[in-house]
Formats: C-alpha cells, sequence, structure tokens
C-alpha cells in the first residue's frame, strides 16, 4: 500500500504528541517537552486552531507527521507557510514518507494562495539540510532567529524594563 497523507483529526491527538515527543527525543530537546494531549487538543483542534498537523500513514501505521501554521508577508502582501515541525519514523526513512510530507504541504501551500514555506534547522542536522537543498530548499543565512519567552516575555508583557 502506499504512503497515504491525510489531515490529523482529535481522535488522533495521542498520536500526534508522541511524534512531538519522538522528535523531542531525536533534537536532544526533551527537556523543553512540556506539551500535553490536552495543550493539542486545545490550540491544534479547538474552536480557534493555532496550527495544522498532516500525518503520514504507511499500511495505515503512522510514521511521520509535520505541523504547520500560516504566516503574512507584508513585503509580498501574500500568505505563507511556517513549517513548525516535520519528522519521520528512523525505521522508515529513505522510503519518500518526508517528501509525500511536504508535497502535500505545497498543495495546501498553493491552495491557500501561499507564496512560501520556510522552516527552521538545527545546524548538526545534516541529513536534513541535505534533504531539504534536494528539494530546492535554499539557507535564508542573512537572516538570525531570535526567541523570546520565560520571564523575559512576561516582564515584556508586563512592559517592565530588564
Amino acid at each position: 500500500m502506499p504512503i497515504r497523507i491525510a489531515a490529523a483529526t482529535v481522535n488522533e491527538t495521542e498520536v500526534v504528541l508522541n511524534f512531538i515527543r519522538d522528535l523531542a527525543i531525536y533534537e536532544q530537546h526533551l527537556e523543553h517537552f512540556e506539551t500535553t494531549a490536552e495543550h493539542l487538543v486545545e490550540h491544534l483542534f479547538g474552536p480557534s486552531p493555532k496550527a495544522r498537523v498532516l500525518l503520514a500513514f504507511d499500511d495505515d501505521r503512522p510514521v511521520g507527521f509535520a505541523v504547520y501554521y500560516f504566516t503574512f508577508s507584508t513585503f509580498a502582501g501574500l500568505p505563507g507557510i511556517y513549517l513548525e515541525d516535520l519528522f519521520v519514523k528512523p525505521e522508515v526513512r529513505g522510503k519518500g514518507i518526508g517528501r509525500a510530507l511536504l508535497s502535500e504541504l505545497a498543495r495546501n501551500a498553493k491552495a491557500e494562495k501561499c507564496w512560501r514555506i520556510e522552516w527552521s534547522v538545527l545546524n548538526w542536522n545534516e541529513s536534513a539540510i541535505r534533504f531539504y537543498k534536494n528539494l530546492g530548499a535554499m539557507p535564508m543565512n542573512e537572516w538570525a532567529v531570535y526567541r523570546l519567552w520565560g520571564e523575559p516575555l512576561d516582564r515584556l508583557a508586563q512592559n517592565q524594563l530588564i
């Protein structure tokens, strides 16, 4: 049976949660893994979803996932997609599952009139970098990623100085 890609449903919350945990382990960031099934139900499948999830199945066995959300470019005046997570189980890599997930994501992007898909990749993940470059993706080396979270985010939200 060929690889099948489908939008995740609320009934697959535990599958999504397990993929996120597997990704945290793979990326060596398990200490940052805090999400719960309740978080996912509320923010992915609730009345105001913040992101979407694609699942990849091989013989009806979940083998990969992609989490994405929409962005907007003021310069282009068009929407885009940010790929938050892409993960394929290590034992089935090389079977075209990652490509199938990204191909479905590209179809979704075109259907939504998006002009780009963007994502981040860890510098040490050379196999992922090769994979992305083989798709024609280009690194955006002139941009630096910044993150505001935890106490600094709390302070800023309260308009407190450092």
